[in-house]
């Protein structure tokens, strides 16, 4: 089968691959930084039974930095504008924030509550449809 595609999908679907890539180190990063800071919290007894919690908001933090950093460097690097890096950062916080925190919990409670998925499945839903979402409002809002 010869499937032609133009020059631009050639790039969406290499930038979409690129994507997944950055994605999938962030991933790796962000369990780093979670067991680093809850290692931390409790070796120095802060946070007190919230500790995991406080290790929630420093890996979201910095995870979201080591994916922005990547993504402006390695997949949306043809992007070029006059947004500043700053306008750019806060866009990618508030994306982040959306499909991580709004989007991703109202699908689990769609997965677990309503079509009894098992809460361990559900998440792994979420990445497959976040993926997508993710790269889209970022190439077309955080970094166009």
């Amino acid at each position: 089968m010869n499937i032609k595609m133009s020059e631009d999908m050639r790039k969406s679907i290499l930038q979409f691959v690129r994507f997944g890539v950055v994605g999938v180190s962030n991933t790796l990063v962000s369990l780093v930084i979670f067991d680093a800071a809850l290692y931390l919290f409790r070796r120095f007894l802060m946070f007190g039974r919230y500790d995991y919690l406080a290790a929630q908001v420093v890996m979201f933090m910095l995870s979201i930095l080591w994916s922005f950093y990547w993504n402006n460097r390695f997949v949306f690097t043809a992007q070029t504008g006059t947004t500043s890096l700053w306008i750019k950062l806060a866009k990618t916080y508030v994306t982040y924030s959306f499909t991580g925190i709004v989007l991703s919990s109202v699908l689990l409670y769609l997965w677990v509550d309503i079509l009894g998925i098992s809460p361990y499945v559900a998440p792994v839903i979420n990445s497959v449809i976040n993926l997508p979402v993710n790269f889209f409002i970022n190439k077309y809002w955080s970094f166009a």
